[in-house]
């Protein structure tokens, strides 16, 4: 057998110098297992079999991945060396220049794909949606700006829309014709939209030892197992699972080119509805699927959980960066809203990532316009001291109008949704809620437009000519049917809104927000004649969303980006922070937060859980588990090291039966902690590798293995974390919280023996216990 340099370094402790007189069989085992190891494991994983960190293989469906593993450069210090390591010749300097340009070559391959998906959506979605009113005889896939003015994507051009357009075709011109014909093809299109969200249905297992741990209860006559749960990953906006991955979870295939076509087509159709809901939130799942595909053709980060989840961030900046033609205002959202690990290197390339995007899609012109801000203003006035008061109070009613949606949001999620008929029938929510939608919206002037149409109409400027319906209204005497409007548009806005938020749709609550903001600012501008009423129409906008988002320095910068009004800073500073604070009052937690809570994610917020065990004045010892579970887990090792496979198989029967994916056996000696095996590491070895053993009866766990001894012991962490039981429990919380742990053992206060083990998931279980 030849010497291989690089592979004996690599797979030291895997594979003992062989001896020429060893027997054939033992060396077609070892022959055997190293071909199953080596297409299981990358050569950085092998290497570590040689530190007493262990390998870990490719993290299974629906856990935690070990940040610690990652994050402290343990296994991608391998990588690292064995690329850089300086050798003559231009192929390793090119190697090692490839290396290091990797984040910025994947960073701008996202942004420059993000923009034309965007682009494509944008497009298809301004033609579906026009379709409720009419058809464009010239060319039926034109929509109704591109057929009555010269703007079209990619030849930006200046237009007005006339009403005496010959090239637009009226359904009808019945209003009461008109009015059914617009509810038919919402109710169409809802349908489209729900029936291809439904195809990503995926059955996920049990996530919370309160469901899945063996656990005693006085309620039930027999041993409850592991349950499990329905999701459909392409409903909803997607950033609530966007950053439970990102803090370190593992939702399968939520992030597959499957979801991203469904999520797309089905943002369409569910925009085009005219449902309270917009197409900003899915841009940044969509966005984040495309950065997951992109990272996956490069090892560095496809083998690396950190360092994928570190490209993921960059990529969620070009999804808001898309949505509202806000390259700053994308950076700032996935450092603020998104991300739970956010390093400068992944500024930088969030940065790169969102200008590339932006400037695709401002060349792509999928507006027609030219102009990368959605909704340009040019007020031509500023604000004076005493409006300080009417921002406040428009920052006052968007934080009533958070909190108040949040809580209501939160039952009706937790009641309605909850009902057999609409839980096993998500279909029927969706036409439900289309046919509620239409029957309200329609009759206002105002709220019959898509939602980003609304917020335009809204921030309109009537001290120019203009013949916008607002400015029409504005300009009578009587203006008591238009401020009718505005106060009806305003309540039906939330009440929708609270009713939409949630369907198995495609859908984000942002546009929604800005609405009702856009709506209630208005209404306030009618009685103060100084200044622009679209001035408060833009401030309500940014209050509103912030009440219900909890979104403050990213939102500010999005709002001046996407107006293009620089002057009005403070307003929305002002408003945004009023609109926090008391939404906090209501409601600790934003919607995003919540929406997790509902979906029953697994996600650990520092900052929110050092308040809650602060509160709780609890010690360590509370979460550890119960004498059952603790012996179901626990293997005590011989002095040997060798443990029989037999008492292996039986306790991987044990954890599969708890089904909590996450949770692994404690190795001790004498009751002394030794090392730690994940379930995903002991279901490989006994199931996949060990294939190349099966007359080997035991199994080595700890020490130096012999020829022909089955070998686990390089799946052993070693060097497990622990902290003592007499702890405060806030040092458990900052250990998961900034270690990013999936395990901490407990040990008893003097002796350090083993008294148990928690698992990220019953930290997170314990914690909203807690809370609610």
């Amino acid at each position: 057998m030849s010497h291989d340099p690089e592979q004996a370094t690599e797979r030291t402790r895997l594979l003992l110098p062989l001896r020429i007189d060893r027997r054939l069989s033992t060396i077609q085992q070892e022959e055997d297992a190293r071909s199953v190891l080596s297409s299981s494991l990358s050569k950085e994983e092998q290497a570590l079999s040689s530190t007493p960190v262990g390998e870990r293989l490719p993290y299974n469906d629906y856990t935690t991945i070990d940040w610690l593993h990652d994050l402290m450069q343990v296994k991608d210090s391998f990588r690292l060396r064995a690329i850089r390591t300086p050798r003559p010749g231009l192929r390793s300097r090119s190697l090692t220049a490839f290396d290091r340009c990797q984040g910025w070559i994947a960073a701008a391959i996202i942004g420059i794909l993000t923009a034309c998906v965007a682009f494509m959506v944008d497009v298809a979605e301004a033609t579906v949606s026009d379709w409720k009113l009419g058809y464009c005889t010239s060319n039926i896939f034109q929509n109704r700006d591109s057929c009555c003015t010269s703007r079209q994507p990619f030849h930006p051009a200046e237009g007005n829309l006339s009403e005496s357009c010959k090239e637009w075709h009226m359904w009808t011109r019945d209003y009461w014709n008109a009015f059914a014909i617009f509810v038919g093809f919402a109710l169409v299109f809802g349908t489209i939209s729900s029936s291809v969200t439904l195809l990503t249905k995926s059955s996920l297992p049990s996530t919370a030892p309160g469901h899945g741990d063996k656990h005693d209860d006085p309620g039930a006559n027999r041993e409850q197992g592991a349950t499990g749960k329905t999701m459909y990953l392409a409903a909803g906006s997607g950033i609530p699972e966007i950053k439970t991955i990102l803090s370190g979870f593992v939702i399968p295939n939520f992030l597959d080119f499957k979801v991203l076509a469904v999520k797309a087509v089905g943002a369409v159709f569910a925009v085009a509805t005219g449902m309270c809901l917009g197409k900003e939130g899915p841009f940044v799942h969509i966005s984040t699927c495309v950065s997951y595909l992109v990272g996956m053709h490069f090892p560095k980060y496809r083998e690396n959980g950190r360092k994928m989840r570190e490209l993921l961030s960059a990529g969620c900046a070009s999804g808001l960066s898309v949505a509202f033609g806000a390259p700053i205002g994308g950076v700032l959202f996935a450092y603020e809203e998104i991300s739970t690990y956010f390093p400068r290197k992944v500024l930088w390339r969030a940065f790169l990532c969102s200008l590339l995007a932006a400037v695709v899609l401002k060349a792509l012109n999928p507006t027609g316009t030219g102009k990368l801000a959605l909704f340009q203003t040019n007020y031509g006035t500023s604000y004076k001291a005493t409006h300080y008061l009417v921002f406040v109070l428009l920052g006052v009613a968007g934080g009533l109008f958070g909190g108040v949606f949040c809580k209501a949001n939160f039952l009706w999620s937790k009641t309605f949704r909850k009902y057999p008929i609409i839980k096993n029938n998500p279909l029927l929510e969706v036409i439900s809620v289309v046919l509620v939608t239409g029957l309200l919206q329609y009759p206002n002037p105002m709220t019959r437009e898509p939602g980003d149409v609304i917020i335009k109409n809204l921030l309109v400027d009537c001290r120019e000519p203009s013949s916008s319906w607002v400015c029409q209204m504005e300009s009578k005497d009587d203006k008591r049917r238009y401020i009718g409007w505005l106060v009806y548009g305003t309540v039906v806005k939330l009440v929708l809104t609270i009713i939409t938020f949630g369907i198995k749709v495609p859908s984000g609550i942002i546009i929604p927000a800005l609405d009702a903001g856009s709506l209630f600012g208005r209404l306030i501008g009618q009685w103060i004649t100084s200044i622009s009423p679209g001035i408060f129409a833009m401030v309500g906008a940014a209050a509103f969303l912030a009440g219900v988002s909890r979104m403050t320095i990213s939102l500010c910068v999005i709002m001046f980006e996407l107006t293009g009004e620089l002057e009005y800073t403070v307003p929305h500073m002002i408003a945004i922070l009023v609109a926090k604070w008391v939404a906090d009052a209501l409601e600790g937690e934003g919607v995003y937060d919540l929406a997790q809570t509902v979906l029953g994610h697994p996600f650990l917020d520092l900052d929110h859980s050092m308040d809650i065990v602060q509160k709780a004045n609890e010690l360590v010892e509370v979460l550890i588990p119960p004498k059952q579970t603790m012996k179901e887990i626990t293997v005590e090792v011989p002095r040997d090291g060798l443990v029989t496979r037999k008492i292996l198989d039986e306790k991987l029967t044990q954890l599969k039966r708890r089904g909590l994916l996450d949770a692994g056996l404690v190795l001790v000696q004498n009751g002394m902690l030794q090392g730690y095996l994940a379930e995903g590491e002991l279901d490989f070895g006994l199931n996949t590798l060990a294939a190349a053993w099966d007359t080997s009866p035991r199994v080595r766990l700890l020490g130096n293995a012999d020829e022909g001894e089955f070998d686990m012991s390089m799946f052993v962490d070693r060097t497990p974390l622990t902290i003592c039981a007499k702890a405060p429990m806030e040092y458990a919380v900052e250990m998961f919280g900034k270690l990013g742990l999936r395990y901490l053992c407990v040990v008893e206060e003097g002796s350090g023996r083993l008294l148990g083990v928690i698992i990220k998931k019953r930290l997170v279980v314990w914690l909203e216990g807690l809370q609610h």
